[in-house]
């Protein structure tokens, strides 16, 4: 019998906006998480987390082998340096595995600070070739995150020529600018995409009009729908063997902003398909499921980005984006009784008796039921769970756990096949 093949396992890095998005990305299968603290990081509108959060979450990424990075990657300027030394020095204290930066005044600040700290060069820095990943390599860095711009034959060249670890994103929103570097928000609402408050202006619905002699020309009928300068989002779900025979290290979720069932739904699905692939490459084949369960969490439709070719205005969202999250996040389970089947549960969305909903989990096949009870704590019937955050009892087709998530389907916006990908 031939010798299985076996394949270098990369690592899945999975986004956290706060304390409880860690957590998820942990349990449904995250390698390791990329966190903001409340400096130096480009998502000023997350959750970010304090110091104190920070020993929390590498407490409990560590207990289950995973790693924290720490994002720092903007693009400085002078009195965005002041605190920097101690920011560093408290980060490796607190025990975070690498940060995340752009700048190279900061890269030296960091290794000036806490010289044992390591140093993961950003995406933000642009790097789309060999020579500069080398450069970096040669400075003693362990691992650069590519440019959203590199194409796959390029990711082999770079992995050919250079002995260091590569990143590169697979999920996750895309910006219209050139590796996130925008102005738009700068010049629309003062406030600095690159170091942290982009407002998405690309993403805003416009109007178009030509100027003639001082005069605003509509090039639009009244009625028509409004523009944006928004890309798809990205989505190499089914290219996962691709990337990983390419040699690429980390493969890296976007959405640090994004939800709880975003970040489950998404993370357990890459996971799945990593294993699988990795456990048996000849005998791999592509479920269908795992794309399923990507749309129910999706955002906008689906691209695969540079990797193949240069994206063209099918990979650019023209008007309305249609609504794709196929389900709502509906309740958190936080204990099951055995004795009486039934689950303690933490409303997130209002959900009634009669409805059906799916359960799924990061050491579970995911199952379909009818509610059919509801209860509160006390053990009184209710007909719905209305508040946001109330726990109530609730009887279960099969055991559950802890960290669970129960989700209902949408009734007005079930998803078509053909916004998938182009």
């Amino acid at each position: 019998m031939a010798e299985r093949t076996k394949l270098k396992k990369p690592e899945l890095l999975a986004p956290a906006g706060n304390l409880e998005k860690l957590k998820f990305a942990v349990l449904y299968g995250a390698d390791a998480v990329y966190i903001g603290g409340q400096k130096y990081g480009l998502r000023s509108k997350a959750g970010n987390f304090s110091y104190e959060d920070m020993k929390e979450g590498v407490a409990f990424a560590h207990q289950h082998g995973a790693k924290v990075f720490v994002a720092a990657n903007i693009i400085a300027h002078n009195e965005d340096f002041d605190g920097m030394t101690d920011y560093f020095q408290t980060l490796y204290q607190i025990g975070i595995d690498a940060v995340i930066i752009a700048d190279p005044a900061v890269v030296d600040i960091c290794r000036e600070a806490a010289p044992n700290l390591e140093i993961h060069i950003s995406t933000q820095s642009s790097i789309t070739n060999w020579q500069t990943v080398q450069f970096w390599a040669d400075e003693g860095i362990p691992r650069v995150v590519l440019a959203r711009e590199v194409s796959l034959d390029e990711v082999q060249k770079i992995k050919q020529h250079t002995d260091i670890e590569i990143e590169t994103f697979i999920h996750g929103a895309m910006c219209m600018s050139y590796s996130g570097r925008c102005v738009l928000s700068n010049y629309m609402t003062s406030r600095d995409a690159n170091r942290g408050g982009c407002a998405q202006s690309c993403r805003w619905k416009y109007d178009l009009f030509e100027d003639l002699d001082g005069e605003e020309n509509a090039l639009f009928e009244e009625g028509d729908q409004s523009f944006t300068m928004s890309s798809k989002d990205l989505c190499m779900i089914e290219h996962i063997p691709e990337l990983i025979n390419a040699g690429v290290d980390s493969l890296k979720i976007e959405g640090r902003m994004k939800s709880i069932h975003y970040i489950a739904t998404v993370v357990n699905s890459y996971r799945r398909v990593i294993d699988a692939y990795c456990e048996d490459p000849e005998g791999f084949q592509f479920k269908p499921e795992w794309k399923e369960e990507i749309l129910k969490a999706a955002n906008r439709p689906l691209t695969t980005g540079f990797y193949f070719n240069n994206p063209s205005e099918k990979d650019q969202i023209f008007g309305l984006p249609p609504k794709m999250a196929a389900y709502d996040f509906a309740g958190l389970v936080l204990d099951y009784d055995p004795e009486t089947q039934t689950a303690l549960i933490e409303q997130r969305n209002h959900f009634k008796i009669g409805q059906e909903v799916e359960f799924i989990g990061p050491k579970r096949e995911k199952f379909l039921q009818q509610i059919d009870e509801i209860r509160d704590e006390k053990g009184n019937p209710l007909d719905a769970a209305r508040h946001p955050m109330q726990k109530v009892k609730v009887k279960v087709d099969l055991p559950v756990q802890p960290y669970d998530l129960m989700r209902i389907e949408k009734e007005q916006e079930i998803i078509k096949k053909k916004h998938f990908l182009t």
